[in-house]
C-alpha cells in the first residue's frame, strides 16, 4: 500500500469517526433536553403542589407547607448536631483542665483589723480518660471501692464513652486521694485546683456569700469581687507567680460574734421565728456588723437556698413600724413649720373617712413634739405629715433614700414597697410606718442621717474613711435638726420606750417600732414585727444599732406584751453593752442628759415633769 492511499484511508477513517461523534453529540444533546424539560416540568410540579397555585387558600396552605419542610430541616440538623456532641470525644484533655482550674484564684477576705474571713487552699479532684481505660466495669469497681459515695450508673455512663476528659469527683480529701492513687486504674488522675474556705463558719455568711465549686462567686462579697474584677486580677496576679492583696470590709469579726450571740440568744429566748441586726459608723458608713438568722455555713452552700436564709437586713422588706416615725418628725422639724414646742392635738382618735386612727398608749391629750416622740403617738405624727402635705412627704422620703431601692457591694438587694396612687390616708399611715415596707439597712442609711448631722451616707461593707465618705453624702437635713433628733432620741432612752436599752455609761438613745405582719393580705393581730433603731453615744454620735424580730412571743415577765419595748430594746441593750468596747467607746457615767444635748435651743415643758 502505497503512502497516499495510507493517507486517504486516514482520512476516511478520521471522517467516519468525526460523524460518529457528530451523531453521538446530536443525540446525546437531545436527551440532556429532554431530560431537562422534565426535570424543570418536575420542579414546578413539586412547587405547585408544596406552595400551591393561583391566589387564596391554596397558594397559602402551600407557603405552609413549605415553612414546615423548611423549619424541619433546620430543626434535624440542630438535632444531629447535638448527638454528634454528644458522642464525640471530648475536645478538652486533663493538661487543659488543669491549667483552667489552676487560673481560678480568688483574693483572700479580711476583716478591718486583717482577721482571715475567706481564702484558698490547694485541693485535689478526681479525673477520668474514658478513651484511655481498658477496662470499664473494673475501674468502676475500683473507684467505687474507695469513694462508695459514687453513683454506679452514672459512673458507669461517664466512663463508657470516648470522651478526653470527664469529672469524677471535686474536691477529695487527701486520704482518698492516696487510697485512689494506690489502685492504679489506667486513665484516671488527679488535678489539683482552688478550694474557697471560710473558717468563722457561719458567723459571716450574709456577708461574704459563697463560692461553688468552680470558686466563681454565687452571692454576697463573692459575687461582688467577681463582677468588680477583683476575681480577675487575682487570677492574673497567680499567673505570675504573685498574689493579690487582701480584700479589707468594713466588717469587725469581733463585734459580729458577739451581736451574733446576742442575737441567737434574744431569738430563742422570745421564740421568733427570725431576726436580724446591724451595726454601722454614722460618719462612713460602714457596716461593722450584719447578722440574719436563720443563717448558713457557706462552706456547705446548700443550705443557702433555703428561703428562710435570705439576707434579711439587705434583701427583706418590712413595715419597719414606729421607727418611721422619727423621720416623719424630723421632715416637720426640719422644714421650720415644726419646732419642739408645738403642740398637736391628740386627744380622740383621729378619723379619715371610715378609719380611726388610735394610739396604742393613749394619753388622751394635746402633746408636744418631745411628748409625741416619747409616747409614740400615732395621731400626733400623722398630724405632722397632714400638715406638710402629701408632695412634701414623698419628697422627703425619696430624699432620705426610703423610695428608692438601696444599692450597695451585695449584689442582693430589693425594692420598696409603698401605693402607686399615694394619697391623705397613705400620708396618715406612712407617717408612723405602716403601709410602706424597706429594706431594714435603708433604716441603717436614715436614722445615721438623723444623728450625723444630716448628711445621707450610703452603706458599704468595704473599709472606708470619713473624708472618703463625706465626700459623696448629700446633707438631707440642717445641723440643727439633727441636734434635736439625737435629742429626742436620748429622751426615749431616759423616760420613753427605748429606758431598757440604757445601759450606763453609752447615752444610748433610740426609736421603737412594732408592726402588724400581713398575713394572707389582712394585718395579723397576734403577729409582729418588732424593730429598735439605737445609736450611741448620744453626745457625739458614732455608732447605729438595728435589732428586728420576726413574730417574738410574749413571755410572763413582759406581762403579755411582745412590743419592740420588750424584746427588740432589751437585746439592743445587752449588744451595746458587749461590743461598746470593742469599739472603743469610754464609758461616761457623767454625760450630760437629753435636754442639756439642746444647747441653746428651746424645747419647752419636758416629759413627764
Amino acid at each position: 500500500m502505497t503512502g497516499q492511499e495510507v493517507l486517504d484511508g486516514t482520512f476516511r477513517n478520521g471522517a467516519l469517526i468525526g460523524a460518529a461523534l457528530g451523531r453521538f453529540a446530536v443525540a446525546s444533546a437531545r436527551r440532556l433536553w429532554i431530560w431537562s424539560v422534565i426535570g424543570v416540568r418536575f420542579v414546578r410540579r413539586v412547587i405547585r403542589v408544596l406552595v400551591g397555585s393561583g391566589e387564596g387558600l391554596g397558594l397559602t396552605t402551600g407557603r405552609l407547607r413549605m415553612a414546615a419542610i423548611a423549619f424541619g430541616i433546620v430543626y434535624i440538623a440542630i438535632v444531629g448536631r447535638l448527638v454528634q456532641y454528644a458522642v464525640a470525644p471530648g475536645a478538652e484533655t486533663a493538661a487543659e483542665v488543669a491549667e483552667t482550674v489552676a487560673a481560678i484564684s480568688r483574693p483572700d477576705i479580711v476583716d478591718r483589723n486583717g482577721m482571715v474571713l475567706a481564702t484558698d487552699v490547694k485541693v485535689a479532684s478526681l479525673y477520668a480518660e474514658p478513651k484511655n481505660i481498658i477496662d470499664v466495669d473494673e475501674a468502676v469497681d475500683l473507684l467505687r471501692q474507695a469513694l462508695p459515695e459514687l453513683d454506679e450508673k452514672e459512673l458507669q455512663a461517664k466512663l463508657s464513652t470516648k470522651r478526653g476528659f470527664v469529672w469524677i469527683k471535686r474536691e477529695i480529701s487527701p486520704r482518698q486521694q492516696v487510697a485512689i492513687f494506690r489502685l492504679g486504674i489506667p486513665g484516671v488522675g488527679f488535678v489539683t485546683e482552688n478550694k474557697r474556705v471560710y473558717p468563722n463558719g457561719t458567723a459571716v455568711s450574709h456577708i461574704l456569700g459563697f463560692a461553688d465549686v468552680d470558686n466563681k462567686g454565687i452571692a454576697g462579697i463573692e459575687k461582688y469581687l467577681d463582677t468588680s474584677g477583683k476575681t480577675a486580677e487575682a487570677a492574673a496576679a497567680a499567673s505570675k507567680g504573685g498574689r493579690l492583696p487582701p480584700v479589707r470590709l468594713s466588717l469587725d469579726l469581733k463585734v459580729q460574734h458577739a451581736i451574733r450571740d446576742e442575737l441567737v440568744a434574744g431569738m430563742t429566748k422570745f421564740k421568733a421565728i427570725a431576726a436580724s441586726a446591724a451595726i454601722a459608723d454614722v460618719r462612713t458608713g460602714e457596716i461593722i456588723s450584719l447578722v440574719s438568722l436563720p443563717d448558713y455555713d457557706p462552706n456547705t452552700p446548700s443550705n443557702a437556698l433555703k428561703p428562710e436564709a435570705i439576707n434579711r437586713v439587705n434583701v427583706g422588706v418590712f413595715e419597719m413600724g414606729s421607727t418611721f416615725k422619727a423621720l416623719t418628725i424630723a421632715m416637720g422639724l426640719d422644714s421650720g413649720k415644726v419646732n419642739l414646742m408645738s403642740r398637736f392635738d391628740a386627744r380622740a382618735p383621729l378619723r379619715y373617712g371610715r378609719f380611726l386612727i388610735h394610739d396604742f398608749h393613749a394619753t388622751r391629750r394635746i402633746l408636744n413634739v418631745p411628748e409625741i416622740f416619747v409616747h409614740s403617738s400615732n395621731i400626733g405624727t400623722a398630724r405632722i405629715a397632714l400638715g406638710l402635705g402629701i408632695d412634701a412627704h414623698k419628697a422627703f422620703l425619696k430624699k432620705m433614700g426610703q423610695l428608692d431601692r438601696l444599692k450597695t457591694e451585695l449584689p442582693e438587694s430589693s425594692r420598696p414597697i409603698y401605693p402607686s396612687k399615694w394619697g391623705e390616708l397613705n400620708t396618715i399611715t406612712i407617717a408612723f410606718g405602716h403601709g410602706i415596707a424597706i429594706a431594714p439597712i435603708q433604716s441603717v442609711m436614715a436614722v445615721s442621717a438623723l444623728v450625723n448631722g444630716g448628711y445621707l451616707v450610703k452603706p458599704t461593707f468595704l473599709h472606708r474613711t470619713v473624708e472618703e465618705a463625706m465626700a459623696e453624702a448629700p446633707r438631707v437635713i440642717q445641723p440643727k435638726t439633727s441636734v434635736e433628733m439625737r435629742y429626742l432620741m436620748r429622751l426615749n432612752a431616759e423616760k420613753g420606750s427605748a429606758k431598757k436599752a440604757d445601759i450606763p455609761g453609752y447615752r444610748v438613745g433610740g426609736k421603737t417600732g412594732t408592726a402588724e405582719k400581713v398575713v394572707n393580705g389582712r394585718y395579723s393581730k397576734t403577729k409582729n414585727l418588732t424593730a429598735f433603731t439605737g445609736v450611741f453615744p448620744m453626745d457625739d454620735p458614732k455608732y447605729m444599732l438595728l435589732v428586728v424580730l420576726d413574730e417574738p412571743k410574749s413571755l410572763p415577765e413582759t406581762h403579755g406584751f411582745s412590743t419592740s419595748g420588750w424584746n427588740a430594746v432589751p437585746i439592743g441593750g445587752r449588744m451595746v453593752e458587749r461590743v461598746a468596747p470593742l469599739l472603743g467607746v469610754t464609758p461616761d457615767y457623767e454625760a450630760p442628759s437629753a435636754t442639756e444635748l439642746l444647747g441653746n435651743i428651746p424645747v419647752g415643758a419636758v416629759v413627764g415633769e
